[in-house]
């Protein structure tokens, strides 16, 4: 199977900044694309920013231009850098990725979620 492994979440200052991380691992032969999910209570999981294996990327309204999601392919890798945070920024982030195995299957796999908390 494929893992995601998510770090980087924590408590920030209103416009503050930072950097999440995923790597993925296991059986992989490529990755298409990966994304970074947020999830507010009470809210549906929302998609914030993906990113393709060739570095075609595309943000929310709400993100663009604050964040930046980009990816090393040789380590199987992606990264959100996040800066001028804002308190509607506070929720569960998520890793995403989807591809294809070894064994040419396809896949697709979560991380187990980082909590960001912007304060005012």
């Amino acid at each position: 199977q494929v893992q995601l492994v998510e770090s980087g979440g924590g408590l920030v200052q209103a416009g503050g900044s930072l950097r999440l991380y995923c790597a993925a691992s296991g059986s992989i032969f490529t990755i298409r694309a990966m994304g970074w999910y947020r999830q507010a209570p009470g809210q549906q999981r929302e998609l914030i920013a993906s990113i393709t294996s060739g570095g075609s990327t595309n943000y929310a309204d709400s993100v663009k231009g604050r964040f930046t999601i980009s990816r090393d392919n040789a380590k199987n890798t992606v990264y959100l850098q996040m800066s001028s945070l804002k308190p509607e920024d506070t929720a569960v982030y998520y890793c995403n990725a989807e591809g294809l195995t070894t064994l040419l299957v396809n896949f697709e796999s979560w991380g187990q979620g980082t909590q960001v908390t912007v304060s005012s």
